[in-house]
């Protein structure tokens, strides 16, 4: 399949400031790749530089099988959607969608056809003739999805888009945006530092911290097989559970206890030394499951936080934080013990070191 948007060994710098490192990405046609990350870590630079917004330092940016290195935004086919609306309040939506069209002397029947599209898409057709000041934080975002989409492009670029909205809304709008990439099937890249949106959203998600993709995946592979303790850090919620050992002949020893890894699966032959032992909240088992696991242990509950459909237990597991996720209606409260079962099966390893996953 051929790539929509080929990255190749791209060098940004801020004067003596390396701020993108060699970063080489392929995406392909028709996907959905997020670029994730916490900030200052290169995600919004680097979609600026597939914009043409940033001229880089070295390497090349190919977009549809042309080399757009040095091309002007406007040459590059690309329709961007940013962080703030920028709309031009004395205009209406309909005037706002068709600004650009008339800059490039479209002709009037086709700019016509293009914002009814757009309009029924995002189903925005009854505020065609209201201004920005009239409309709703999430009307006013999908007028700015709008305006991109009336361009009739190849690779959306969209820069934090619903980070200026209240939790449902975004909520709502994230689905809005799955549905839109369904039906158009356009190369969309998106950058948030939003989880929950890289997770429900991505095919791919590309993790990024200090320039360089730590790494890139599926959801599922990101979630369930993390390639750095970074990455199991950032990717979940509450975060993965981590536990210092020392592993010798395919068991973990952590203080008095022992984890017997041969149901682990090891990238590689694994050496003696000292490891991170992670384990997600959720993958902690409680109950009767306890009594199927191959390990159990009992910790002291802190604190309980009820969360509706989950309840989420604070305790310590070897002097480290640990957290259980629970099923709302199990019943717990600070002061019990609570025996828990850890299958390594579920578990991530990594070498406290390098802190790559073993």
């Amino acid at each position: 399949m051929q790539s929509s948007v080929s990255i190749r060994e791209l060098d940004l710098n801020f004067g003596s400031v390396p701020v993108l490192k060699q970063l080489s990405l392929e995406v392909q046609d028709g996907e959905f790749l997020v670029l994730l990350g916490s900030s200052g870590c290169g995600k919004s630079t680097l979609l600026n530089c597939i914009a043409g917004l940033l001229d880089i330092t070295d390497g090349q940016i190919f977009i549809k099988g042309n080399n757009v290195t040095w091309s002007e935004p406007s040459e590059r086919g690309i329709g961007m959607v940013f962080q703030s609306y920028a709309l031009y309040p004395q205009m209406t939506v309909e005037g706002n969608l068709s600004f650009g069209l008339k800059n490039a002397k479209m002709p009037k029947a086709e700019i016509k056809e293009r914002v009814a599209r757009a309009a029924k898409i995002l189903q925005i057709e009854a505020l065609l003739k209201r201004k920005p000041g009239a409309l709703s934080g999430g009307q006013r975002q999908r007028v700015a999805i709008g305006r991109a989409l009336v361009r009739e492009v190849d690779v959306f670029l969209f820069d934090e888009p619903l980070s200026n909205l209240d939790a449902k809304l975004r909520t709502d709008l994230r689905v809005e945006l799955k549905r839109l990439h369904q039906k158009l099937k356009n190369t969309m890249i998106y950058v948030t530092h939003d989880q929950i949106e890289a997770l429900t959203l991505a095919d791919r998600i590309a993790i990024m911290r200090e320039g360089v993709i730590q790494q890139l995946g599926t959801p599922n592979d990101i979630y369930r097989f993390p390639q750095t303790k970074y990455v199991a850090d950032f990717i979940g919620s509450p975060a993965m559970n981590f536990i210092e050992g020392e592993l010798r002949d395919g068991v973990v020893y952590a203080q008095d206890s022992q984890f017997s890894m041969q149901d682990y699966e090891f990238i590689d032959t694994p050496k003696n030394g000292s490891v991170w032992f992670g384990i997600r909240p959720e993958h902690v088992l409680v109950g009767d499951a306890v009594n199927h696991a191959r390990h159990k242990e009992s910790v002291l509950v802190d604190i309980v936080e009820p969360m509706g459909a989950d309840t989420l237990v604070l305790t310590h597991l070897f002097d480290s934080p640990f957290r259980v996720r629970l099923d709302g209606q199990f019943t717990v409260a600070a002061g019990d013990t609570l025996p828990i079962g850890i299958s390594t099966a579920a578990c991530s390893l990594f070498d406290r070191e390098t802190e790559e996953r073993l």
